[in-house]
């Protein structure tokens, strides 16, 4: 097993210490601050919950209550209200009054665009 973990190290290392300075040059202007850095994986840890990502598509289809979250995916209300939050922090899901009931809605076509992306790439050969 060692022998296998060092040839997979070996493949991916360079056989010279050789650095492209042009290359690096490139690099360092174009990369984001740590801030912004941070921030994006931030929003891709959101992304890391397979229940946030069926909230997502139920969103999808159209503008809903909790309650009607929770009947489609067959969860309590607290569980989906729980997950909602953590959404709406991250400025995926908008909200609105109406009544006695709260409707939630993607905050974007942002949201959309980036499961689509997801998706295409996870059905890539």
């Amino acid at each position: 097993m060692e022998k296998k973990h060092q040839h997979q190290h070996d493949e991916m290392c360079c056989e010279s210490k050789e650095v492209h300075a042009d290359l690096v040059k490139i690099v360092e202007e174009t990369m984001p601050d740590e801030e912004e850095l941070y921030d994006l994986a931030e929003l891709f840890k959101v992304f890391g919950d397979s229940t946030r990502i069926r909230i997502l598509f139920v969103l999808f289809e159209a503008e809903v209550c909790v309650c009607d979250i929770a009947e489609t995916l067959h969860m309590t209300q607290s569980a989906i209200s729980h997950q909602l939050r953590i959404l709406k922090q991250s400025k995926l899901v908008k909200n609105r009054r109406e009544g006695k009931s709260i409707f939630y809605s993607l905050a974007d076509d942002h949201v959309r665009s980036i499961i689509a992306e997801g998706r295409e790439h996870i059905e890539e050969d």
